[in-house]
């Protein structure tokens, strides 16, 4: 066999060898990346934790943040994520129905208590009358914040679902008055109004700590959990199983448990 022509076949065999094995590689590397999206605190920060397990697995975690609560279900919708983790059930269900989007919650993995924060006040027995009180003013956390309120209470509703505004509040003994906002303003208007009923997420991100700084909280049993969510057309995908038993491991709930001291309480 002439050694210059077989040299050449066994270059051109290696060349393509090379070239299929780099595809090879480059399909594994794209099947075991994963993108959640993600609010900074505690939802990234939680996501985060995980990812050394993640990659022991051959699975890259990629956390992108967000600073609100559109975004990220509308990226997840348009398959710029896999999956979000920032929001519980009520919530997913009010935006999905409201924007026609196929999202499903796969997995519960904390709560977050709502709180009611003051740079005025240092109890509730201090609120005033006609005293000024911001809420969220997307459906379902403005329907909680109410409802805590209500609790605690301060007003009255005219029944207990949770899509209300102050225009379903039927006593108000102490004349409160409400400045409706994004939640993730409320921290910043502290200074502008008596207390505001604030997210833990944003509260956190305001170095505020729920257990020490609010004037009052839900209950530990809040039925908001927040949970993972996917596409219906991922929810059974191998990556998004395995983030969720990373998760859901007794390895987070120790963490959640001792990094938040309360201000987050696993929900599994």
């Amino acid at each position: 066999m002439n050694l210059k022509k077989f040299a050449v076949g066994v270059l051109c065999v290696s060349i393509l060898l090379s070239g299929v094995t780099g595809c090879a590689k480059k399909e594994v590397t794209k099947e075991k990346k994963i993108v959640v999206g993600a609010t900074p605190l505690p939802h990234a920060e939680i996501l985060n934790y995980i990812k050394p397990k993640l990659k022991e697995k051959g699975i890259e975690l990629e956390v992108k943040e967000f600073t609100d609560y559109v975004t990220p279900n509308t990226a997840l919708n348009d398959k710029q994520l896999d999956a979000n983790f920032f929001q519980h059930v009520p919530y997913l269900n009010e935006f999905t129905k409201e924007k026609g989007l196929k999202l499903v919650s796969v997995a519960s993995v904390h709560v977050e208590p709502m709180g009611a924060y003051s740079d005025k006040l240092k109890s509730k027995d201090e609120i005033k009358d006609g005293a000024t009180v911001a809420i969220p003013n997307d459906a379902t956390n403005e329907g909680r914040a109410l409802l805590l309120l209500q609790k605690q209470g301060l007003i009255k509703l005219k029944d207990n679902s949770l899509t209300q505004t102050p225009n379903d509040i039927v006593e108000n003994p102490k004349n409160l008055k409400f400045k409706e906002l994004e939640a993730a303003q409320l921290p910043r208007v502290l200074k502008d109004v008596d207390f505001a009923i604030i997210n833990t997420n944003y509260a956190l991100e305001a170095k505020l700590n729920p257990v020490k700084d609010s004037l009052f909280i839900e209950d530990k049993d809040s039925p908001y959990a927040n949970v993972l969510v996917t596409r219906e057309d991922n929810k059974d995908d191998e990556l998004i199983k395995e983030l969720i038993k990373a998760l859901q491991s007794e390895d987070v709930k120790k963490f959640i448990e001792e990094k938040y001291q309360g201000a987050v309480v696993p929900a599994f």
